[in-house]
């Protein structure tokens, strides 16, 4: 890493620390409103998280102090806050019980292990009360255009991912073969799915859907035991950024 880029990651990271409580429109940008989405959060937690593992990688121990401090600060905040034991879920917004699709990208993050009651609670609310037979509702709080009728495609396979990860195989190798059904003659998917019709929406092909599929199927597939996790903390320091 050059001098650059040392100095790039450090903004990021200042800018995280400088915004991260306040509220916003959250990944599904409603309008008109602003919260503490459980979600942004934990994208704030997410990108101290990463900084600090190259922190940590290239020696920079003053950055490691004051970066771990932030981000064990964001992660408290977030089970503190975030977490509704009516809703046993993690939740779309401090201070509400309801639930969001989102959120299912915890497991993905590695935000809590795997065998946390916290995650896999979620997890399964998520699978009970979003799940629309396959298709997964984003919420269904009502937004500035009503009511959703529709589904999103990539919180489907998210939901594939986060039933692999909680030890839900057998569920998510299901899911995954009927999400399939929902590709055109090309094998290319859209953005929504109207619930009632079947029928797809929005944007076509949409790409989100697409790496959503991609990793859902490398996930379940036999090339998932042959990828290699990166164990941060067993690499050797480096004092020098690239």
């Amino acid at each position: 890493m050059t001098r650059r880029h040392s100095t790039f990651l450090t903004y990021l990271v200042e800018q995280i620390a400088k915004h991260w409580q306040e509220p916003d429109a959250g990944i599904w940008e409603f309008r008109g409103t602003k919260e503490h989405f459980t979600f942004s959060k934990l994208m704030c937690w997410v990108g101290v998280d990463r900084a600090l593992r190259l922190a940590q990688h290239y020696d920079k121990g003053q950055l490691v102090k004051r970066w771990t401090r932030l981000r064990d600060e964001i992660r408290e905040d977030i089970l503190r806050k975030g977490y509704s034991e009516k809703a046993q879920a993690f939740t779309i917004h401090y201070g509400s019980d309801e639930l969001d699709a989102s959120l299912l990208l915890m497991t993905y993050h590695e935000f809590l292990e795997q065998s946390d009651p916290r995650i896999i609670s979620t997890v399964k609310a998520i699978y009970r009360k979003l799940r629309n037979g396959t298709l997964v509702q984003r919420y269904r709080v009502k937004d500035d255009f009503g009511r959703s009728t529709s589904a999103f495609m990539v919180c489907s396979f998210w939901l594939v991912d986060a039933l692999w990860y909680i030890g839900e195989a057998k569920k998510a190798r299901k899911l995954y073969r009927k999400l399939i059904g929902y590709g055109n003659h090309l094998g290319l998917f859209s953005e929504d799915v109207d619930l009632k019709t079947k029928r797809p929406l929005g944007n076509f092909p949409q790409a989100y859907t697409h790496l959503a599929l991609i990793n859902s199927s490398i996930l379940l597939s036999e090339w998932n035991a042959k990828r290699k996790r990166i164990e941060w903390h067993a690499l050797p320091g480096r004092r020098e950024w690239w």
